[in-house]
């Protein structure tokens, strides 16, 4: 009887979670139901399954509403019916027309109207609802004559008085309305719950044609879901065969190109991952991964392949990826196996700048019917929860803002703050709003709306209504299309060393950077700033620890850095023994072969299957079963039990100690959920290596690549400091000289506009495109009639010095614009300007040091260029001890004066420490650790130089300084502003990077649960 159900995913409206909405139903004694959501079918899927559960019949359908007004409930006979109402919700989403007030004539789908909403004629397929307190108004003449068109309309909305104020504040947040504004027709009725089916018949005794009619809607309602069948784009040829055959060729093709003619190993990996692939039918998946690849490859794009496709040597050798998995012993169960059902996926990476063009092409290639990006449910979380909680409730900003950031703990106790906190925690989890997955595309063999409607964001590629978990529920294999800002600096080197000097390097072929021996010295010193994955001060501080000079050493490096396996204690663990090898024993022989490589540490995910392949004798498919269950993907609980039972079986029939073996399931069990893909750790390894190789051998043009890609961990000034490290002349923007982006000529950086922090982006641009259409600018006055640019914008460049070329001082150029467009008319540029020159004036000559363009720089920058930092200080003293020197002061006590770069801060059992990256005035890097009691004493006071007094202590050659007392230096007066209050603000400007995490503590080393000796037994 209850045809129009609201989930959760009714968003900003229904209040109940699908679990619970189909429990209700249990209790209610429900043999079936319809989900209808509001304009979405979010739910439907998980709903499906729920019901089956419970042994419901499932109804799946859309209430369809414009502008928050109840148009027409559509419930779907069948397949067809569903198709047909997301067909035609698309329509209006992309077109944005408001709904029409009369159902469309789709004859698989059930239209329910309301009494007030009811057509002057219904279809066949048409009904009215009828609410129990509606059944009074049936005794009209007019009502009564249509009985056999009626239905039984009880709405689900809420469950309890509770939940229907959540339903009202919901309301509120959605209508941007406080809460005591809200109308009656703004929400559901006080009785849209759900009531037992006894008490709910008993209301229409009376008329027992209603309830007839609604049950031959739910008898005629038949809509069935193979969650088994693969929903994905079947074949890339016409059908399996082709595939097959296609693959087979071009896999050795690549066997050929990859490895030469006569490799054995090669030949038997690559024959037994075409059978696996034939055998569960993903030859399609790789072969629409290849034409993309190979679409880019024709464009001239640089790409990457990571993730766990790179265990494959099948993407090896067509191309998609660039890790041989021969060389590191990849596991091609990790990405694909029999048992395996999920789909698989690769995560390709492009430039942030070429993105788009292979979006266009996939959906081009594949059909817009056929394609969309997956979609993602945003969440309410802390922060928006109490804002838009707080913002109903008419809480000023200053309060919404201590609600947002403070715990709740520190939050006021007054009744209204009781009530915010009260309501938000019961939509914390809760949907807020749909969005665009950043990545996953769907390539469908259907068109994608018969699963789906689909909406247009302002990107321009279409999102189906449920996130990538639920697609892959129901049968979809997404594609990973990414974008990233490091290739984005590879690539822009590459076109940048062919301008500028005149050599074409081919930074695809991976074998001329991975493991190349500058590049690997460089790795060992932590001299990586700029680099993709290993610029950040942790990373620069963990290849040091380590003297990381090789590939496999930078794969575990870029293992243990990630969070989950720091913070179990197996990055300590691994530095540890990488430099004390001869004091820990393997744990068991199998863990020497197989783990050498990480000193018997499961640091990869791929460890956990070689433990339970050689050790526990399961197959490397059951392995991966291990893995996904204990890493929290897998699903099935008695599939991890029956893996778990099999190990232990298979350890006693080998002869293991039944303590061992319990001993290495729980090492396991413990670390499994913190390994990391070692192919992952691969491919950014290559890529790592590939920008290092660039900024080892072409540094300038590496970091004028990474500053027009807007840089990576650290702000554009540090970037800009790398570059004149390496011997590059700084200039400041100049309107003859300078682009958009910063350009390069010869060793000369001319900073590009787009830095500007004050000047009109779309002006910046056309400064350039100007110049190259007509020459160089001859003076300021050629400029302005030239360049359609206001008084405020012109001053920027000359304040920043782009009109430096006329050999003319500030103040004179500041008066000649004033003279010029004080009284200008845009509708004369172009003629007046040119016929009226400006007289020249004698102005008196007036001196201006470099500190005073120094402080034009910080303003409009944030970041001195005339000079450094340094120069700017009251002080001359330097410190007494340099970066270099650090390693003869272990335990000693230094003073230096740096300038701070960044600082992170981070939990620890005594509370907030902080580290800090600086750099000494001969501009080398170093760090330092501030506990919280020094912090309390002496706290960071924003960007600028500080004087430091610590300790030295060199952690596995690399040395930190242990903070007991800091101190601000300050600059000199800015001389621009005289005796003015604002001769000391402007240092102000120069902002650390800042960061922090909210992780828990790492762990001491006596609490890393890791053996370091074998067993006695």
């Amino acid at each position: 009887m209850y045809l129009n159900c609201h989930s959760f995913h009714s968003l900003r409206y229904g209040t109940i979670p699908l679990e619970d909405l189909v429990s209700r139903a249990v209790l209610c004694g429900l043999k079936a139901m319809a989900l209808t959501d509001i304009n979405t079918v979010t739910g439907i899927y998980d709903f499906i399954k729920l019901c089956q559960t419970a042994g419901i019949k499932p109804l799946v359908g859309i209430e369809f509403r414009s502008a928050h007004q109840l148009r027409y409930i559509g419930i779907a006979k069948n397949a067809l019916g569903l198709a047909q109402m997301n067909r035609f919700l698309t329509d209006h989403n992309f077109s944005g027309k408001p709904l029409p007030q009369t159902a469309p004539d789709l004859d698989a789908v059930y239209f329910i109207y309301t009494l007030d909403n009811i057509p002057q004629n219904l279809n066949d397929n048409e009904f009215i609802g009828i609410r129990p307190d509606e059944l009074g108004r049936l005794f009209m003449p007019e009502l009564r004559s249509r009985l056999s068109k009626m239905v039984v309309l009880q709405p689900v909305v809420f469950r309890t008085k509770r939940e229907y104020n959540l339903h009202r504040i919901l309301r509120a947040v959605d209508l941007n309305e406080l809460l005591s504004k809200l109308t009656e027709n703004d929400c559901c009725r006080k009785s849209d719950v759900m009531l037992p089916l006894e008490e709910l018949e008993a209301y229409y005794k009376d008329y027992p044609q209603l309830i007839e009619n609604t049950q031959k809607i739910i008898d005629s309602c038949n809509f069935h879901y193979d969650f088994k069948t693969p929903r994905n784009k079947r074949f890339y040829t016409k059908d399996r065969k082709g595939d097959s055959r296609l693959l087979t060729t071009l896999a050795y093709h690549g066997l050929e190109w990859r490895y030469g003619r006569n490799n054995p190993a090669a030949k038997a990996r690559v024959e037994k991952e075409l059978k696996v692939i034939d055998e569960l039918e993903f030859g399609g998946y790789f072969l629409i991964t290849w034409d993309i690849i190979r679409y880019s490859n024709s464009r001239g794009f640089m790409h990457i392949g990571r993730g766990s496709g790179a265990n494959s040597i099948i993407a090896y050798c067509l191309g998609i990826t660039d890790i041989c998995p021969l060389e590191l012993d990849l596991y091609f169960e990790r990405f694909l196996n029999e048992n395996r059902k999920s789909p698989p996926d690769f995560d390709i990476d492009w430039s942030w700048k070429e993105r788009d063009d292979i979006l266009k092409y996939i959906f081009e290639r594949y059909g817009y019917e056929n394609v969309a990006f997956c979609g993602t449910n945003v969440e309410f979380k802390y922060r928006s929860i109490f804002r838009e909680v707080g913002k109903v409730f008419g809480l000023p900003k200053d309060e919404l803002d201590l609600l947002a950031k403070n715990p709740m703990k520190m939050h006021e106790t007054n009744h209204i703050v009781q009530l915010v906190q009260q309501y938000g925690m019961m939509l914390e989890k809760y949907p807020n709003m749909r969005s665009m997955h950043s990545c996953g595309i769907l390539i469908s063999e259907e068109p994608i709306t018969h699963y789906t409607p689909l909406e247009m964001p302002p990107k321009g590629f279409p999102i189906v209504l449920f996130d990538m978990h639920t697609a892959e529920d129901i049968g979809f294999d997404k594609f990973d299309i990414l974008s990233q800002r490091g290739i984005g600096h590879i690539d822009d080197t590459v076109k940048i060393i062919e301008k500028n000097r005149g050599i074409r390097l081919n930074i695809r072929d991976t074998r001329i950077s991975k493991d190349e021996a500058s590049a690997n010295i460089y790795l060992a010193q932590g001299r990586t700033i700029g680099c993709f994955y290993i610029e950040s001060p942790a990373m620069r501080g963990l290849l040091r620890r380590l003297k990381c000079d090789n590939y496999k050493t930078l794969v575990a490096a870029s293992s243990i850095i990630r969070p989950g396996v720091a913070q179990s204690g197996m990055m300590k663990e691994y530095i540890f023994r990488h430099n004390n090898p001869s004091k820990f024993e393997y744990f068991h022989p199998v863990f020497e072969e197989q783990l050498g490589e990480t000193y018997g540490i499961m640091v990869y995910q791929e460890d956990v299957i070689k433990i339970a392949l050689h050790y526990g004798g399961l197959s490397a498919a059951d392995g991966d079963i291990l893995r996904r269950a204990m890493s929290g993907k897998g699903r099935s609980k008695a599939a991890l039990q029956k893996v778990k039972d099999d190990f232990f079986t298979s350890c006693r029939a080998k002869g293991h100690p039944e303590m061992l073996s319990q001993e290495i399931y729980r090492q396991i069990e413990s670390f499994a959920g913190y390994s990391f893909c070692k192919a992952h750790s691969a491919s950014y390894a290559v890529e790592s290596y590939q920008s290092l190789y660039l900024k080892v051998h072409y540094p300038i043009e590496f970091m004028t690549a990474v500053i027009n890609n807007q840089g990576g961990f650290y702000r554009t000034e540090i970037y800009i400091h790398e570059a004149r490290m390496a011997g590059a002349v700084i200039h400041n923007p100049c309107v003859n000289k300078s682009s958009f982006e910063t350009s390069l000529h010869g060793r000369d950086i001319y900073l590009g506009f787009m830095h500007l922090q004050n000047l009109d982006s779309k002006l910046a641009q056309f400064i350039a495109i100007e110049r190259e259409r007509n020459g160089e600018y001859a003076s300021l006055e050629d400029f302005i009639s030239r360049v359609p640019m206001g008084l405020e914008n012109v001053k920027t460049l000359i304040f920043i010095g782009a009109f430096r070329f006329t050999g003319k001082p500030k103040n004179e150029l500041l008066v000649q614009i004033s003279m010029l467009l004080n009284n200008f008319k845009p509708e004369n540029r172009g003629l007046t300007l040119l016929r009226e020159p400006v007289k020249e004036l004698k102005l008196p000559e007036l001196e201006r040091s470099v500190f005073e363009d120094a402080f034009d720089e910080i303003e409009l920058l944030s970041f001195p260029v005339s000079c450094t930092v340094f120069d700017l200080l009251q002080t001359r003293h330097r410190g007494d001890v340099l970066v270099k020197d650090l390693l003869l002061h272990h335990k000693k006590q230094v003073r230096m004066l740096a300038y701070l770069i960044s600082t992170k801060q981070v939990p620890t059992k005594k509370g907030n420490m902080y580290f800090g990256t600086w750099i000494d005035h001969e501009g080398a890097y170093f760090d330092t650790a501030h506990f919280p009691d020094s912090l309390l004493q002496h706290p960071f006071q924003g960007g600028g130089c500080y004087l430091l007094l610590g300790t030295v202590e060199i952690d596995y050659h690399f040395p930190t300084i242990t903070i007991s007392k800091m101190a601000k230096m300050p600059f000199i007066p800015d001389p621009r502003y005289g005796d003015s209050d604002k001769r000391f603000t402007t240092q102000n400007q120069i902002r650390p990077d800042i960061s922090s995490t909210q992780r828990q503590p790492y762990p001491q080393e006596n609490e890393i649960n890791l053996p370091r000796h074998r067993m006695k037994f």
